[in-house]
């Protein structure tokens, strides 16, 4: 891939098209953005670091960005870095033409902390965490996040065990309309 800012070749640019919810427009836009990030990496690379991601304005106060890269990253390394591919999965993701099953799967992934497959009270307190800020005056008590933790499991927890998989986590989100429309970065 290395530095070269000009346009991708015609046929990538219709097998990306086919392959994620954007435009051709919006993966010559992605396609640009990332050659430029590349060049602030030491040499023509295939990956852009997890470090040089968070810095796009569009990920940097996000409080998830950290997670987001991790979980669109393939890297073998689990280092967080993103490929070209990566980087377009991310953007259809998050883009206004994604499905609310592709968004919420991608939500449900991003706050599952610890990748066990089900949202516990461990990763419902790093969600709050996120939500609310980590620093002393925002971070709730013990009392106000054991509560609010039994809030969300009262009402999300369909089968009583103690976790929000992802069928329960897609029913909640389906009842919230300004999920989709939330749900989204644009470049």
């Amino acid at each position: 891939m290395g530095g070269n800012a000009s346009n991708l070749p015609k046929e990538s640019l219709s097998e990306y098209q086919e392959l994620t919810f954007l435009t051709k427009q919006e993966i010559n836009e992605a396609h640009k953005k990332f050659c430029q990030l590349q060049t602030r990496e030491n040499g023509p690379i295939e990956r852009v670091s997890m470090q040089i991601i968070m810095t796009l304005p569009e990920l940097k106060s996000n409080p998830f960005r950290e997670r987001i890269c991790h979980v669109f990253s393939t890297s073998d390394r689990k280092d967080g870095s993103l490929s070209f591919e990566d980087f377009l999965d991310l953007l259809s993701a998050f883009s206004d033409s994604a499905t609310l099953e592709i968004k919420s799967h991608y939500a449900f992934r991003i706050f599952d902390f610890d990748d066990d497959g089900t949202l516990d009270s461990e990763d419902l307190r790093k969600l709050v965490n996120c939500l609310t800020g980590e620093t002393d005056d925002a971070r709730l008590t013990s009392e106000e996040m054991r509560q609010l933790i039994g809030n969300i499991l009262e009402e999300s927890d369909i089968d009583k065990d103690g976790t929000v998989n992802l069928s329960e986590f897609q029913h909640v989100i389906s009842r919230s309309p300004d999920f989709v429309s939330s749900f989204k970065i644009v470049l």
